[in-house]
């Protein structure tokens, strides 16, 4: 039995560790990428040489693996999980960690990053365009990092607000039919942007924000004859917009004003799906200096890896 060794001397023990993952979580996970047996003695990583090993590419993603621990001191079984992904589809060399630069922090102090190419491409469109388009499936986080940047343009006091809005599309269920006055109406459809502002934000300051008008957030019929100055303006599940409804909205752009627009493409709920604005706005407005449109695949899902096989069946049927 033969062994590929590479030398980690120059490696502190704790950056061992964290490549090892907790409870070596991170060294079955590149086992079982392999279908081989990854160790870790002497300040060396071993590996079980076997048949079908490509030791270019387990050097590709060991040297991949401690770039993400040198960028931002931690490495998880995903991680390692998406890196080995990129290498058996020969894309390693497009992955570049310094890419991966925090998006913003939670209330707990946990820094926000972008964990895959496409999550690292669309928070840098984000950062340089006034409007972005993401499109992907559920799961590649372009809602969460849409909130993310959102979030951090408001506490470095670069904008004064932040807008959340969406078309009222939800199985044929009319607004008007749900109790309550037209923030508990709405609420209710954007429940995913909550959860990501209250992890960023807290529960008691979100609802503070809310009160005095620093978050807003309405429907898209609502934005009508509005100007949006000194905002970031997010229009979640935008498939469900028409076409009339997006052109209505990014007409409404004002002074310093940035808009991220999200959705997928594969859950419209018009009854045309032809009628989507999302699917119009793509094709339309595509190389316009300070318009980004960014599609993630599902190599991007970062939620359970399960999701990833789920999307991937899915799409076979359909």
């Amino acid at each position: 039995m033969s062994f590929l060794e590479f030398d980690c001397s120059d490696r502190t023990f704790e950056e061992i560790q964290i490549f090892a993952g907790f409870q070596d979580s991170n060294l079955e996970m590149l086992n079982k990428c392999f279908k081989s047996v990854f160790m870790i003695r002497d300040q060396k990583i071993k590996v079980e040489v076997n048949d079908t090993l490509d030791t270019h590419k387990v050097e590709e993603v060991i040297d991949a693996c401690f770039s993400i621990i040198d960028t931002q001191h931690r490495l998880n079984s995903q991680d390692v999980n998406y890196l080995c992904s990129l290498a058996f589809k020969n894309r390693l060399k497009d992955f570049k960690a310094h890419q991966l630069q925090a998006v913003c922090k939670t209330k707990t102090g946990k820094m926000i990053y972008p964990k895959t190419i496409g999550q690292a491409i669309l928070c840098d469109a984000m950062r340089h365009n006034e409007i972005v388009f993401a499109t992907g499936v559920a799961g590649t986080g372009k809602t969460y990092l849409a909130v993310a940047y959102a979030v951090n343009m408001l506490k470095s006091e670069r904008v004064e607000k932040i807008i959340l809005t969406r078309p009222a599309v939800e199985a044929g269920e009319s607004l008007g039919f749900l109790p309550g006055d037209m923030k508990e109406k709405v609420d209710p459809y954007l429940r995913p942007l909550y959860d990501a502002l209250n992890e960023m934000l807290g529960l008691e300051t979100v609802e503070k924000y809310v009160e005095k008008q620093v978050i807003e957030i309405a429907p898209l019929a609502f934005m009508r004859g509005r100007t949006l100055n000194d905002a970031v303006v997010i229009l979640d599940e935008a498939q469900n917009a028409t076409c009339a409804q997006m052109k209505m909205f990014l007409t409404r752009m004002g002074k310093n004003c940035k808009m991220v627009v999200t959705g997928d493409v594969t859950q419209i709920d018009l009854i045309k799906k032809k009628d989507s604005g999302l699917m119009q706005a793509c094709t339309i407005l595509d190389h316009i200096d300070g318009i980004s449109i960014i599609h993630l695949e599902n190599s991007d899902v970062v939620r359970n890896p399960l999701v990833q096989k789920i999307i991937e069946r899915y799409a076979k049927v359909e």
